[in-house]
């Protein structure tokens, strides 16, 4: 029997692309242990991806504006916690919308900014809630992913 633990841990990083893109392979690194099959990694870094680009675009929106994105890592025996928090600008609308899909019937050059990645994360994600605390935006979501305890014939028991 082989026990994993798999402590929370924080990845924080300054806004930009090439950022996020170090801060999602270093996440997928620290999730080793919880030994994600293709499909659940995958989900973890759309979602994430889709997240944190979203803060970079619009929450801080031009370049000298970059600020700090921390996030908070943890899991529990109903999937993967993410507390994503930034300083950035809030949502304009307020808490997050139900909202469908985007609509993709026109011109492919024309299609709106917007509804993809949320749909996306809506989609994958469990437990999506936003709002803004003082000056600072929290994005808290749940992945429904390394919740099977036996995995490759050896069982893992996972404590937050």
């Amino acid at each position: 029997m082989t026990i994993t633990h798999l402590p929370p841990f924080d990845i924080t990083l300054k806004s930009g692309s090439l950022a996020v893109r170090e801060a999602l392979r270093h996440l997928l690194e620290r999730l080793g242990p919880l030994e994600l099959d293709i499909e659940e990694a995958g989900t973890v870094e759309l979602v994430l991806a889709e997240a944190l680009n979203n803060i970079v675009e619009h929450a801080y929106r031009a370049p000298e504006a970059a600020g700090p994105i921390c996030i908070r890592c943890s899991h529990k025996k109903d999937g993967l916690h993410l507390r994503i928090r930034d300083r950035g600008l809030s949502m304009p609308d307020g808490p997050l919308a139900d909202g469908g899909p985007a609509r993709t019937e026109m011109i492919s050059g024309d299609l709106p900014e917007g509804g993809f990645g949320w749909f996306l994360i809506r989609d994958l994600a469990k437990d999506v809630q936003y709002r803004r605390v003082g000056i600072e935006n929290r994005l808290d979501l749940r992945l429904a992913v390394a919740m099977n305890a036996t995995r490759g014939g050896s069982v893992h028991e996972l404590r937050p």
